[in-house]
């Protein structure tokens, strides 16, 4: 089989890989050239997805390019492109549109076309269908066009597109059943639903479920400080419970590609039925203020030893969004580093898995050196590699937003 992917970012390219992986040509097409060229060169870019895993299937069974005329002989063409926020907090599908627009050039016939691309129900059938047509070709009859999310997690080894199933929503019964037949290929189950709404709605509820549960815990948190109770106590004290409640930690707020996105999709989507979603919308807005609290907690635990917010310097200990991987789509660190800078501190980080952050100025410095230099501490991305015993034996003050020093007692450690 030959499968196209339109997109070669962190849902594309383990994709790529992945069918290349079993056999199948891959023609993956990027409107990035540099990205093109390095994937063809071997060099991957994506965590999930090593130099040498690639390099073994380009030239072979994995080709890279910026042409959507290779499409043009695909069996099957995966849309894989970003829907972020506009400035509103409104969808933006523009890359959605540009890709089905200039695949809908080069569409032909029997072509199955399946948008990966997290989104609000109807995208599929109520956008990206019309522009498909524009080809002539008539979706459900001519050729076969379904919905079906990614589910990749960033840095995760116990689930990969192998395990993880694949829920897949058609336009028409044939087009369910293309694409079933195709993420067999790679995928031990796939879930069939009865339409790409119901599959495009799924998605969403995933993520909300966790943004709401991260909301919830994350308002905890600050009661919490205010009562003066150890959230942490109260959630190792809730998780004992064997049915009924599912463990949320606290943290600086959400980042990523899909939670801190996504509700404000489904938001929108609702708003256009006369709707108001207004728990989803609630849970967006807690989790985008957490990193407010954050740097307020960090200028209190100043304040107690008569020190300044303003030029004091505090180090960050973690700036990705998540442990163990460098991505800092939406990171809390990021607005968290612009809080404090407006607040007149003078910000650094250190952070095993992410060299530089340029739209900030910053590079990540040696955890001695920066210990050394530092009036605070702040772990805000607690990253596997780093010892927090020896940050909170080096530092002259620290404050944990993670957790992760639960297990330590001393007079200069604060917990959020």
């Amino acid at each position: 089989m030959k499968v196209g992917i339109i997109g070669l970012g962190y849902i594309g390219l383990p994709l790529a890989v992945a069918f290349a992986e079993v056999g199948d040509e891959v023609i993956g097409i990027d409107v990035d050239q540099r990205r093109a060229d390095r994937i063809a060169s071997g060099r991957s870019g994506v965590e999930d997805v090593s130099d040498e895993r690639l390099a073994a299937l380009v030239g072979d069974r994995l080709h890279a390019s910026s042409d959507y005329a290779a499409l043009a002989d695909c069996d099957a063409v995966l849309i894989c492109v970003p829907t972020p926020l506009a400035n509103q907090r409104e969808p933006d599908l523009s890359y959605v549109v540009d890709a089905g627009r200039s695949l809908a050039r080069v569409l032909r016939a029997g072509q199955l076309v399946v948008l990966e691309s997290t989104t609000y129900p109807g995208t599929t059938r109520d956008r990206l269908r019309p522009i498909l047509e524009e080809s002539g070709l008539a979706a459900g009859r001519d050729f076969p066009l379904a919905f079906s999310p990614e589910r990749i997690d960033p840095g995760r080894t116990d689930y990969t597109i192998r395990n993880t199933p694949k829920v897949v929503g058609g336009l028409s019964e044939e087009s369910t059943e293309r694409a079933v037949e195709l993420y067999e290929r790679v995928c031990e189950q796939v879930v069939a639903v009865s339409t790409p709404e119901a599959a495009e709605l799924a998605k969403l509820l995933e993520n909300i479920f966790r943004s709401v549960n991260i909301a919830l815990v994350n308002e905890l948190a600050i009661l919490c400080d205010r009562m003066g109770i150890d959230i942490w106590e109260v959630v190792d004290a809730a998780s004992t419970k064997p049915y009924g409640f599912m463990r949320f930690e606290p943290g600086p707020g959400m980042g990523g590609h899909c939670l801190p996105v996504d509700p404000f999709y489904l938001a929108f989507k609702a708003r256009e039925y006369d709707f108001s979603a207004e728990f989803i919308e609630l849970a967006g807005k807690v989790n985008q203020a957490q990193p407010h609290f954050c740097v307020s907690r960090i200028a209190r635990a100043l304040n107690d030893v008569s020190k300044p917010v303003r030029g004091s310097r505090v180090l960050l200990l973690g700036v990705s969004y998540k442990a163990g991987i460098g991505d800092l789509r939406e990171a809390p660190a990021l607005r968290i580093t612009r809080l404090l800078r407006e607040l007149g501190a003078e910000v650094s980080y250190h952070d095993p898995h992410v060299a530089e952050v340029s739209d900030l100025g910053l590079r990540s410095t040696p955890l001695d050196e920066a210990l050394a230099s530092t009036d605070l501490a702040c772990i805000v991305t607690a990253h596997p590699e780093v010892d927090y015993v020896e940050v909170v034996a080096e530092a002259p003050l620290v404050v944990d937003l993670r957790g992760v020093t639960r297990g330590i007692r001393a007079e200069n450690l604060v917990r959020l």
